[in-house]
């Protein structure tokens, strides 16, 4: 009954947000070929809008002569790429914006690389309507209780993503906690509040959910049966560490994908697949020959930001689109992660470029290591940085030098470094592996 209260209430408060979910909602009833219909006219609406509108790419497409004719979209189209963003920012906003009504977002801090982009609040009504819809492939109803776990400290504040505040945040049912800086004490507030406030889902940076998953096995706090699902977003989702939330909350998790530029471009489903929203992204892997074992890049091209187009960009991640459907009925193509989101390839002494999840991988079922960070120091040597209760033994340090040469590069040495804390970026995320280009 409350949650239905809630529910009504929120509706009310956010009407363009209840519209979009309406309409999401819509789409995903459709079938896949009607689905990847209109996603090819939206697309080739969404470039001529930006061909006419938005200063950047109409310089960029006349460039490009008859190869940006609709009919060859999107392959001939120029690829976007993050520096070109950082110079051109205000030549990507559309010409006819109102700039008084459009807000300066910020990202990038991952990769010590700032970006900024403009956004309004049609855009982000249509982001948190993206969520909800993401969300419910979990089961969870509009009006049932979501509990945040940020990284960014501006997005909990009020007038932030999730910083709703007072009666708001009461009638959206919804709650965040800046995941920052971690602390038996603070961990163990945290899960207390979780037993206490008994939310149905819990979104947060893979990092965060994972030290607190371990905080709370270790203390065998038992969490309320209220959960149906832990959604893991902004790190790349390791078996280990879903494997380690499972067994923390007693419930499914589920992984999301997407940035703040270009949100919502695939969630989980309970069949344990990631469905690319196609009614708001257009989602390209482009293969790149020459790497070690091959990469293949993610180009998104948003459907709906005609405020400032993203079109044909390069997230800096990898992955592949998949073949086939899914049990759950979703007429959403599929697709699956490759590189670990913000974290970095590995180019060794002799040109090898190494998959930062191989280094990962060589810590597996390493449970005393609370936390990690391998550093590239030079082309041949790794820095490990743990944190840790006790330092590693001889014999433990040994085994993993002789594991990174035999895996990585025969050339490549290892120094291991006990420390207190491992930082995280300004964002509040935790990379796993920095390379010489960091």
């Amino acid at each position: 009954m409350l949650a239905k209260l809630r529910d009504w209430l929120h509706r009310r408060d956010a009407p363009e947000r209840y519209a979009q979910l309406t309409v999401l909602l819509r789409n995903q009833a459709l079938s896949r070929a009607a689905l990847l219909d209109k996603q090819q006219c939206d697309f080739a609406a969404m470039v001529a809008h930006a061909r006419a509108q938005v200063p950047y790419y109409a310089e960029r497409f006349a460039a490009c002569g008859d190869r940006c004719l609709p009919q060859d979209l999107p392959q001939n189209l120029p690829i976007l790429e993050k520096d070109a963003v950082r110079a051109h920012l205000d030549e990507l906003l559309d010409r006819c914006a109102d700039r008084a009504l459009v807000k300066l977002g910020h990202t990038g801090g991952s990769t010590g690389k700032p970006l900024a982009f403009w956004y309004d609040a049609a855009k982000h009504e249509l982001m948190r309507a993206g969520m909800m819809r993401g969300f419910m492939m979990s089961g969870w109803r509009p009006g049932q209780k979501i509990l945040n776990f940020w990284g960014a400290s501006r997005d909990t504040r009020r007038g932030g993503v999730f910083g709703g505040g007072g009666w708001r945040e009461h009638m959206a049912a919804e709650k965040s906690i800046t995941a920052v800086e971690y602390s038996e004490a603070r961990l163990h507030a945290w899960a207390r509040f979780i037993q206490h406030w008994r939310p149905t889902l819990l979104y947060g940076y893979v990092s965060a959910l994972t030290e607190l998953a371990r905080y709370i096995i270790a203390a065998r706090l038992p969490m309320p049966n209220s959960l149906i699902g832990v959604y893991c977003t902004a790190e790349m989702l390791d078996a280990w560490q879903r494997e380690l939330i499972t067994q923390a909350f007693g419930c499914k998790v589920f992984n999301q994908y997407g940035c703040r530029e270009v949100p919502n471009i695939a969630w989980e489903c309970r069949h344990g697949h990631m469905h690319v929203f196609a009614d708001l992204v257009w989602l390209e892997s482009l293969h790149i020959p020459g790497e070690a074992g091959g990469e293949n890049h993610l180009l998104v091209s948003s459907l709906t930001n005609r405020l400032m187009p993203f079109i044909r960009y390069n997230l800096g991640d990898s992955g592949r689109l998949l073949e086939g459907e899914c049990a759950c009925g979703l007429p959403f193509p599929l697709m699956e992660m490759g590189l670990c989101r913000q974290n970095d390839l590995i180019r060794t002494a002799s040109g090898k470029l190494v998959h930062p999840s191989c280094f990962n991988r060589l810590l597996y079922g390493k449970t005393h290591i609370r936390q990690y960070q391998w550093v590239q120091r030079s082309p041949d040597c790794m820095a490990l940085h743990v944190v840790t209760a006790h330092p590693l033994a001889e014999a433990e340090t040994t085994a993993l030098n002789e594991a990174l040469r035999r895996e990585v590069d025969a050339a490549m040495s290892l120094v291991v470094y006990r420390v207190e804390a491992i930082p995280r970026t300004i964002t509040g995320k935790h990379r796993f592996v920095i390379g010489l280009d960091r």
